[in-house]
């Protein structure tokens, strides 16, 4: 039986991660996907480009195969994308208000 169906990654398969903290047993914690690496002989802040090892289903194991340079923004999946108004469909143009601005506050309001 093959525990590893649901993972999102598989055995052989190479990433590049940030080491985001360092487990009691001193192995390096990193996420693919959201899915939880132990990679050992890291240390926290480490980019490092790994090969999978082992997947369970709940964790996987790799090791480091290359370090690498920091990138100069932290590696994170975008939650939000930028649009523009073209993209959106939007005009310019806003369109004429009814209202006329005054700084009066309503004083020529009937009571």
């Amino acid at each position: 039986m093959n525990d590893s169906q649901d993972a999102p990654v598989r055995a052989g398969e190479t990433y590049e991660v940030e080491i985001q903290s360092i487990g009691g047993k001193g192995d390096g914690i990193a996420r693919v996907k959201g899915f939880v690496l132990f990679v050992p002989n890291v240390q926290k802040g480490d980019y490092v480009k790994v090969k999978i090892t082992k997947v369970l289903q709940n964790v996987g194991f790799a090791e480091v195969i290359e370090k690498l340079e920091k990138p100069d923004r932290p590696v994170r999946e975008r939650r939000f994308e930028t649009v523009s108004s073209e993209e959106l469909g939007r005009e310019d143009d806003e369109p004429e208000s009814q209202y006329e601005d005054t700084d009066d506050f309503g004083t020529d309001v009937e009571e």
